[in-house]
């Protein structure tokens, strides 16, 4: 599956309706995002039951806002709708491999996580 373009109307619904999203936050004026980007959709093609997606800061400076993005490319990761992954840098294509097979591995529950008030009860 090639990478999707992702904007705030459709970012929620795509993270919590898909068991793994990967999402690249980046900017045409960034060489790192440029640099990273066929790493990025390559690794697409490969997983087809992952979801790829990409925020352009430019377009969707609410959504990098909203998700606290301060430096690009920021690569987060997804699974089952929360947040298992939140880094900045492009990653070699290796490290994305891994990254991608610890996502799969990884044990969740179907809930959402628990706020910080939660967590402290």
């Amino acid at each position: 599956m090639a990478t999707q373009n992702l904007t705030a109307d459709r970012f929620d619904e795509t993270v919590t309706n898909n068991e793994i999203v990967l999402v690249d936050f980046w900017a045409s004026w960034c060489g790192p995002c440029r640099q990273f980007a066929p790493t990025f959709e390559k690794s697409s093609e490969t997983h087809p039951d992952v979801v790829f997606a990409k925020v352009d800061t430019e377009a969707e400076q609410a959504l990098a806002s909203a998700a606290n993005i301060r430096s690009i490319p920021t690569l987060m990761v997804f699974k089952k709708g929360n947040l298992v992954y939140n880094q900045a840098g492009a990653l070699p294509p290796a490290a994305l491999e891994d990254l991608i097979q610890q996502a799969k591995d990884l044990e969740i529950e179907q809930a959402a996580p628990a706020t910080a008030g939660e967590a402290d009860a």
